[in-house]
């Protein structure tokens, strides 16, 4: 194994004091340990000090590079769910693979499906029905609508070498097209979580992966009991969550598998609001994991007093955090320079995740009293622009529109959920002494 730097990655005091990765976070290293890593990230392999480098890597500041994998496509078995149209394309994609079609309830029967349903029972239950007949180490789901590209599978395969990676996702990329909703899907589609590789985990810039595309141990999904049948939506987020509290599981974008987009606006945003629905029943089952935001205290009061018209006091509160952030790390030998560059980027990061909350998991909530205020349709006049400033395929009147909608049907399918849960977890906000973005999958933001 070797070890590659994030881009986060930021190092003090002749690399003693190491800071990065998501949630970000400070480590302070031994002089040996500073050593190790000056070794490592020159490009030489782990060969001592691998509890060290397993820990980088599950904090992100690292990721690994693995040359060789003892599993291989043979050790894989890749189910299929399939409800419609049969998976030609794909299968024809995956020639050589041990492959597993299960027909959820098709209205005419799938040719060659190993298992079928009389009645569609959802792709929770059909992936369930389709495990139980894998017999290898290695389970790999894919969607009837995605197609793998060249090489897929190998950049997969190689973090199995690590023996505590449970689950490995590639990067779902919406496929290419001419027509605006598949130009708007390419930048903003929530399989996509972007370019750079990380750990899974709740809270973090990876904070889910879907199982559009997943590899996984066979004996880990059996541990967890696989999916849950009782969910429609977010029964993916669910077995990740579940996974990701006892195991490790890795973000690959090295291997990229494309996914159909939606076939009409209608259709994207009842997914849009599907999956805003599933924050209700995962709030339940993971609590805090669902939180639209999280932010750090300090930075909830600077806001709040900026609108209230208090900028002083707002600056005050800021400089105070500035200063008491600064001695914090002065002890562990970070500038003072790059503490208030610390304390102001939380600050907005945090306007940035509050923005996001009010016109997404929020909106139905949020948008009718702020527009009876001047303030109020400041603040809203902001989250556009940022709409609009956002880049994509489309033009920006366009794409900001359509963000607008995907966005408005995302929030009232929260509401939804958490109406039909009695439950307010889903809307809350998490209050910290550090900030963090939502863990639902609310559009495959890679920022």
């Amino acid at each position: 194994m070797r070890l590659v730097a994030d881009p986060s990655l930021q190092r003090w005091d002749d690399g003693r004091t190491v800071a990065g990765g998501s949630p970000y976070r400070i480590m302070r290293l031994t002089a040996r340990g500073g050593e190790l890593l000056d070794d490592w990230l020159a490009g030489k392999p782990v060969t001592s000090g691998r509890s060290l480098a397993q820990r980088l890597v599950r904090t992100g500041l690292v990721h690994p590079e693995h040359d060789t994998a003892n599993l291989g496509p043979d050790d894989v078995t890749v189910v299929i769910p399939v409800r419609g149209e049969n998976p030609t394309a794909l299968l024809a994609a995956l020639e050589g693979l041990r492959v597993i079609v299960v027909d959820d309830g098709s209205p005419a029967p799938i040719p060659g499906a190993a298992v079928r349903h009389d009645t569609a029972r959802g792709p929770a239950a059909a992936r369930n029905a389709g495990r139980r007949l894998v017999t290898t180490p290695l389970v790999a789901f894919l969607d009837a609508d995605t197609l793998p590209q060249p090489g897929w599978l190998d950049p997969l395969l190689r973090h199995f070498e690590a023996p505590d990676v449970a689950a490995v996702a590639p990067r779902v990329r919406s496929t290419p097209g001419g027509s605006a909703l598949e130009r708007y899907e390419r930048t903003r589609s929530p399989l996509d979580l972007g370019p750079q590789p990380g750990p899974v985990l709740p809270g973090s810039r990876i904070s889910y992966v879907p199982t559009a595309a997943l590899l996984i141990r066979t004996e880990t999904l059996d541990e967890l009991g696989g999916f849950d049948e009782t969910m429609r939506f977010g029964e993916d987020v669910d077995l990740v969550w579940r996974l990701t509290a006892s195991h490790q599981a890795r973000y690959e974008p090295a291997a990229i598998v494309e996914h159909a987009p939606r076939p009409s606006w209608p259709a994207l945003l009842r997914q849009r609001y599907g999956y805003g629905c599933s924050a209700g029943p995962l709030g339940r089952r993971h609590g805090e994991h669902v939180a639209p935001v999280r932010i750090s205290l300090w930075s909830v009061l600077t806001w709040l007093l900026i609108a209230l018209g208090r900028p002083g006091a707002a600056l005050a509160v800021t400089g105070a955090a500035a200063v008491m952030l600064s001695r914090k790390l002065g002890a562990l030998g970070i500038p003072a320079t790059e503490s208030i560059k610390l304390a102001g980027r939380g600050n907005l990061g945090a306007a940035r995740l509050l923005g996001d909350a009010i016109g997404r998991s929020w909106a139905p909530l949020a948008i009718p009293p702020l527009l009876l205020t001047k303030r109020g349709r400041v603040v809203l006049a902001l989250v556009a622009a940022r709409n609009l400033a956002e880049k994509g395929e489309l033009d920006p009147v366009r794409h900001a529109l359509a963000r607008v909608a995907d966005d408005a049907a995302y929030g009232c399918g929260v509401l939804r959920g958490a109406l039909r849960e009695r439950s307010t977890i889903a809307l809350r906000p998490v209050l910290t002494d550090r900030g963090g973005r939502s863990s639902v999958p609310v559009n495959g933001d890679p920022a």
